[in-house]
């Protein structure tokens, strides 16, 4: 079996911690359904954006010149979400996140779509998307671009734990309070996948769950943990970490994340990748992650009961497509598999438009025609937010998909 260290580095075991439980949309996929039932959680939590959040001036702090890069930035907002205490003392942390509204053209003249939920690769951030997000809102599908905890542009200060468990809690929190826990569809490229699976995994069901729908980008699905990572005494691991967001590093995941290098594995790429590492606390936030254990996401697969699509690139020198992307179809009870011509391991970054149209399609599809009465399209939705050594060989791999996003470490 062929492992590349990116891909090893991608997984985690999660700690046996206390699981956050949201406020739940029960629903069932059924012809008759038109409306949603919400149970109450203990708690109400209600949409607040984080007013001290400044998004990234990706243009002239960064000097990152992609148009598409600053339009992106410029959309971000960060709300403060529920997690348990394990997390932070308050049960609260600021998670970052960009909106692109669907068109309203677009969605009259098609059918109705599940809002897609968009999780990025390792230590990136939700800038990851910004090729993908608008493409898709010009299709009409309402798309969110979510980071991780601890990663892209996140609160990192007073935070217990950066832990993969933590990671997934916060990206409950994050659609309970954003998205209302309305039916969704959630999509993983690279590490994001493993996310999404632990997300998906605890919160699916076709009969009975929020996620009805899951996409995998790429997606690190099939291998856990970070391996001997996880066991490093601090010192090394913090020196590996400092190598992990070191230029070289960065360009060497950058040239390993596309196919068509000249034209995407940039110096713009680079910087995307980059630029949210030298925030203060990104370091002990990715050493937390690192001695969590990661990501399990191997045996939840086939947990997964819901419609999926698997994008992969043709080229991709990350994850193996012939190994990883055709287990992904045996797993799963409902899959269908899309290759991605002429590309590497980020489809979304290297053919957009193709994406794009890919998920589209899937997602106006009629495997959803029984879940999607239930969506709100009203205009007073709360999806609007307007109204409201081996070290170093180790941090290569995390690496994976820094510049251009590293779909392993992130892909930009």
């Amino acid at each position: 079996m062929k492992l590349n260290l990116a891909a090893a580095l991608a997984g985690v075991t999660l700690p046996t911690v206390l699981a956050f439980t949201p406020t739940r949309t029960t629903f069932h996929r059924s012809s008759s359904i038109t409306s949603m039932q919400v149970a109450s959680s203990s708690s109400s939590w209600s949409l607040q954006e984080d007013l001290t959040f400044n998004p990234p001036d990706t243009m002239n702090d960064a000097q990152i010149s992609e148009v598409a890069c600053a339009e992106a930035a410029s959309l971000m907002k960060r709300v403060k979400v529920p997690v348990p205490e394990y997390v932070s003392d308050d049960k609260s942390v600021g998670i970052s996140y960009i909106h692109w509204k669907a068109d309203e053209t677009a969605k009259r003249n098609n059918k109705n779509a599940l809002p897609l939920m968009l999780v990025h690769g390792l230590d990136s951030s939700c800038l990851e998307y910004r090729r993908l997000g608008p493409k898709l809102a010009a299709l009409g599908i309402d798309t969110y671009a979510v980071d991780l905890l601890g990663w892209g542009y996140t609160q990192l200060d007073d935070v217990k734990t950066f832990s993969a468990q933590a990671k997934v809690d916060a990206l409950a929190g994050f659609w309970e309070v954003v998205g209302n826990n309305q039916p969704v569809c959630i999509a993983g490229a690279s590490l994001g996948g493993a996310a999404s699976i632990e997300y998906a995994s605890a919160s699916r069901s076709k009969k009975d769950g929020v996620v009805q729908g899951a996409i995998f980008i790429d997606a690190q699905g099939f291998i856990d943990g970070i391996g001997p990572m996880a066991a490093l005494p601090n010192f090394l691991a913090k020196i590996g970490i400092e190598v992990l967001k070191s230029e070289p590093l960065r360009d060497s995941a950058n040239q390993m994340s596309y196919y068509d290098k000249e034209a995407y594995a940039t110096e713009d790429a680079l910087k995307v990748g980059r630029y949210h590492c030298l925030r203060e606390g990104w370091d002990d936030a990715f050493l937390s992650f690192m001695k969590s254990g990661g990501f399990s996401p191997s045996k939840k697969v086939e947990k997964i009961d819901v419609p999926s699509l698997i994008l992969w690139g043709r080229q991709d020198g990350i994850l193996d497509g012939k190994e990883f992307a055709d287990k992904f179809v045996e797993t799963l009870p409902d899959a269908e598999l899309c290759w991605v011509e002429e590309c590497g391991h980020v489809p979304h970054l290297e053919q957009p438009e193709f994406t794009a149209e890919k998920i589209a399609s899937f997602l106006r599809s009629d495997k959803f025609e029984d879940v999607v009465p239930a969506v709100s399209t009203s205009s007073s939705s709360p999806f609007s937010f307007g109204n409201v050594g081996g070290i170093a060989a180790a941090g290569v791999a995390a690496v994976a998909a820094a510049g251009t996003a590293v779909t392993l470490i992130g892909s930009n």
